[in-house]
Parts: structure tokens; C-alpha cells; sequence
């Protein structure tokens, strides 16, 4: 079992993909691609949507979850979202093997 949140940004004047983009260059999101439990943290642009970034974060467990949110580098995170002045809307989901749906799925 796997937990994956679906955290979007939004803001304005591409304030969201700004933030993005520091996370990325400051090297913030590889530190966190690297923490034990993490299987992906890989931001995306809605077509639709220009002023929001979503982000899919993905980790092996909720124990690792829970060490990533005790890490002092949610507080750099946490800066820059207040710098960027984003709001957040987040999904949770518990991923599960289903074998019914692979054969829904084109590889």
C-alpha cells in the first residue's frame, strides 16, 4: 500500500509555476526525491489552467510520510509557499493492486 496526495498550487501572475521552478533549481525537490519512502514528487501544469501547478507526491507508507513532515525541510518549503502566496488544495489516495483494471491498461 502506497499513499499518493495530489497537492494543488495556485496563485497569481504564474506565481504557482515560479514556485515550482525554485523548488526544482534550489535543489528542495531532490532532497525530498531522496528521503526514505519517497517513490515521486513530480510537479505538472494543467492544460486548463495557468495559475496552478499540481504536484503528485507519492510515498511507500504513512510512517514515511510522517518522517517528511517532521523534517526541517518543511520549513523551506513552507517559506516559499508563503514568498509565492499560494493557496493549497489537496486529494489523498491509498493505492492498492487491483488485478480487474490492468486490463484497462496499455502498456
Amino acid at each position: 500500500m502506497s499513499i499518493t496526495v495530489n497537492l494543488y498550487y495556485t496563485g497569481k501572475n504564474k506565481s504557482a509555476l515560479a514556485f515550482a521552478k525554485e523548488m526544482e533549481e534550489s535543489g528542495i525537490a531532490d532532497r525530498i526525491r531522496a528521503e526514505e519512502g519517497n517513490l515521486r514528487y513530480d510537479y505538472f501544469i494543467p492544460i486548463n489552467d495557468g495559475e496552478t501547478v499540481l504536484l503528485i507526491d507519492s510515498w511507500e507508507s504513512q510512517e514515511a510520510l510522517d518522517v517528511h513532515h517532521a523534517s526541517p525541510m518543511m520549513k523551506e518549503l513552507a517559506a516559499l509557499r508563503e514568498k509565492y502566496d499560494l493557496h493549497m488544495v489537496a486529494e489523498r489516495y491509498i493505492s492498492e493492486e487491483n488485478e480487474a483494471d490492468t486490463k484497462f491498461i496499455r502498456k
